[in-house]
């Protein structure tokens, strides 16, 4: 019996065309990436389990793919490109330099309930600045959100910022520090879940008492206010410890840089950012595109200060962020800011002689151009309707070389018009 062909839930074939696409956002991406001096690196999709499992949430265990490898050793794959990067700066520190700026584009897995642009296999990619405490080096890597996002054609989203430090000052002076990790995961999903599912969970979940469930939702959901007012009022909380008054003072500094920087309306603090993972210790943000809050960040991350410490005795300080590009592509298309077309500028059909076909292929590819020949000489119909079922707009038709050389047709498949042209403006007509 044949085997029934079908993907595993949360995995997805992309065709051509979609593939293309996503494809020629990666060469974007990297040519924003490149722009501010990030290097590409590349780390392993499996690592040793225990590298993963010793920084991830228990809430991020749960979704990590584990088993036994052939000798026996207990591996996974990996379910960001963060904790690997840790592995690798412990690993290669003095090969690379400090301070270091890498990106990394790859796939990720985790094993979590699939919707629409989440998958269980996806790709991310990820640029980090690491090996230095800069307030300017956590603008920067805001600095290339944007500038990427922008590079990428849109400018209606906007970047949420908050600081780690004022949230775990906040739970110190409440006496409930212990619990951090579990009320972050829980705040996390605030704007998943909303506050009243939020505060049930708080109570349920963490077993907060409800002045400090109504203490902690009143002081992450101030609304009506913009940033300035916000920082404005937050200067109150300062005084009641050392950790609230430095993430204030480090929240309101980065927020007096980007106003120099980029626009205003593209970015805002935001108390209610927490991000779920357990190795934030500064800044972190969010970003959404607003025309399509419901799919979520297409872009986050934060300062990390002591992740590498779980692999070595030096405490190398970072921060940096992903783009969730599966995500990205999914909003990008619904937003019709993706044209999907063929790598290929032009389709060659050849009527007679597929030899000088493909002779005059080769002459248009080194001057630029991406061309495509059809294999076979057969009716035009066939293989014309092989070049509108790709929705080619060119296509090239070459007769016999001895009575017609150098003169090709060019139909615009678009407007059904044709005419015969030299090589020379042939290939300036491919190029406009």
């Amino acid at each position: 019996m044949p085997i029934t062909p079908r993907t595993l839930s949360g995995f997805k074939d992309r065709l051509p065309k979609e593939a293309y696409a996503k494809s020629l956002m990666i060469k974007t991406i990297m040519a924003s990436f490149e722009k501010f001096g990030f290097a590409p690196i590349e780390t392993p999709h499996l690592e040793y389990a225990e590298i993963l499992t010793k920084q991830g949430s228990d809430e991020i265990e749960k979704e990590i793919y584990k088993f036994f490898d052939h000798g026996n050793r207990e591996v996974a794959l990996r379910f960001d490109l963060t904790v690997p990067l840790a592995r690798f700066l412990a690993q290669h520190k003095n090969e690379v330099g400090i301070p270091f700026k890498r990106y990394c584009i790859g796939n990720v897995f985790r094993g979590e309930r699939a919707q629409k642009g989440r998958y269980r296999e996806f790709t991310q990619c990820d640029f980090d600045f690491l090996g230095t405490n800069s307030i300017y080096s956590d603008a920067e890597i805001i600095l290339v959100i944007y500038q990427t996002l922008s590079d990428l054609g849109l400018n209606n989203f906007t970047i949420s910022i908050n600081n780690r430090k004022i949230f775990n000052g906040l739970c110190r002076h409440l006496g409930i520090f212990d619990k951090t990790s579990d009320i972050l995961r829980i705040i996390d999903k605030i704007e998943k879940i909303g506050i009243d599912s939020t505060k049930e969970e708080l109570k349920s979940k963490v077993g907060l008492d409800e002045q400090n469930i109504n203490f902690l939702a009143e002081f992450l959901l101030r609304k009506n206010l913009d940033s300035k007012q916000l920082l404005d009022e937050l200067k109150e909380y300062a005084k009641l410890n050392n950790e609230l008054e430095n993430g204030i003072l480090e929240l309101t500094n980065i927020y007096e840089i980007l106003t120099t920087l980029i626009p205003t309306q593209n970015f805002k603090i935001d108390l209610s950012i927490a991000r779920g993972l357990g190795y934030y210790t500064g800044i972190v943000y969010e970003t959404t595109l607003n025309d399509l809050k419901e799919l979520g960040s297409v872009c986050s991350g934060g300062r990390y200060d002591n992740l590498i410490s779980t692999f070595s005795n030096e405490n190398i300080s970072g921060v940096g962020a992903s783009i969730g590009l599966d995500r990205l592509l999914a909003g990008l298309e619904s937003l019709n800011l993706i044209k999907l077309q063929n790598p290929a500028d032009a389709i060659l059909i050849p009527l007679s002689n597929l030899t000088y076909c493909y002779k005059v292929a080769q002459e248009l590819r080194d001057n630029g151009l991406n061309i495509e020949v059809y294999p076979e000489i057969i009716k035009p119909k066939k293989s014309f309707q092989y070049a509108n079922n790709k929705n080619y707009k060119w296509v090239i038709v070459i007769g016999d070389d001895e009575k017609n050389k150098q003169k090709y047709t060019l139909k615009d498949m678009i407007s059904g018009q044709q005419e015969t042209i030299n090589l020379e403006s042939l290939v300036k007509k491919l190029k406009q």
